[in-house]
């Protein structure tokens, strides 16, 4: 067969059969007229050389296979060599790769160390927080509407404050994601749309989540997972300087710790805190509706 025909039939270029020709693995016979006429066994030979490269071994690595199938046979002691040195070599540079993990990971925390300076600011006590007015501040959500947290509507209003979501493509440091109670708002958000129809049911009349990120932050993960319900962006932490939330220090950053708050009317009914499990967090409100 033609060489055009070869690259055809094992889906390579003829550049690359080329370079096998000039690697001594592939050779064709010359016509008389100057063309390469290329035996049916290269089709084998060639598809054995991409599949070994894809294996993670070099063309003149798969020399010993080549030269097997050229003499009728499957594989040869050089070819068992070849595949024990290859193999060899990937569990050196595996070692070598978690080595180099650990080594940035160490780094990683390090600098993590220097950003994440503060800790938990516990305000005046949540216990006390029941029964409170809630405060005449308003908001603009994610949807583009203004809510006020004195005329939120009739029935009762869940508010599930969060410290902070990441963003898909955008790090966080790692020591930030380790504060206590810093991790899960995500999982959190999903739980509460998965179950939020379930909400509704039990005696919610709306929902409502609440951080200290930017409405950028807010829109993007409303997007993201598809919720059905708005998020407030408070990044002047208004809502804790009125109700002395309790927040999180890191470095230069201020965030909310993790809380819920069910409000009638405009005053606080009940305050969800601690809130270990944040992904269950939806069936502890269910819950807690469903007896109230």
């Amino acid at each position: 067969m033609r060489v055009g025909e070869l690259a055809r039939r094992t889906g390579t270029t003829v550049r690359a059969l080329r370079y096998y020709e000039a690697a001594g693995l592939v050779v064709p016979r010359r016509l008389s007229n100057g063309y390469r006429e290329y035996e049916p066994v290269a089709v084998r030979q060639v598809t054995q050389i991409r599949e070994l490269m894809a294996l993670g071994l070099s063309v003149e690595e798969t020399r010993p296979f080549v030269e097997s199938i050229a003499n009728g046979d499957d594989v040869c002691a050089a070819a068992l060599a070849t595949f024990r040195s290859t193999v060899t070599n990937l569990e050196k540079r595996i070692s070598e790769l978690t080595a180099q993990r650990a080594a940035l990971d160490a780094r990683i925390d390090e600098a993590a160390r220097q950003v994440v300076t503060g800790g938990v600011s516990p305000g005046p006590g949540v216990a006390e927080l029941a029964g409170r007015r809630l405060p005449p501040l308003t908001f603009f959500a994610s949807d583009g509407r203004l809510v006020d947290l004195r005329a939120l509507g009739p029935g009762r209003s869940v508010i599930f404050v969060y410290p902070l979501t990441g963003r898909p493509g955008v790090d966080l440091p790692r020591g930030l994601l380790e504060i206590h109670g810093a991790r899960g708002s995500t999982d959190q958000a999903i739980w509460l749309r998965d179950h939020h129809a379930e909400l509704l049911a039990a005696g919610a009349a709306r929902v409502y989540g609440l951080s200290a990120q930017s409405t950028g932050y807010q829109r993007e993960l409303v997007h993201r997972l598809r919720l059905p319900y708005p998020l407030i962006p408070d990044p002047r932490l208004g809502l804790a300087a009125a109700l002395g939330l309790p927040t999180l220090a890191a470095g230069d950053l201020t965030l909310y710790e993790r809380l819920t708050l069910v409000v009638a009317g405009d005053r606080v009914e009940h305050v969800f805190h601690p809130i270990p499990d944040p992904a269950a967090h939806a069936l502890e409100v269910m819950r807690w509706l469903n007896r109230s």
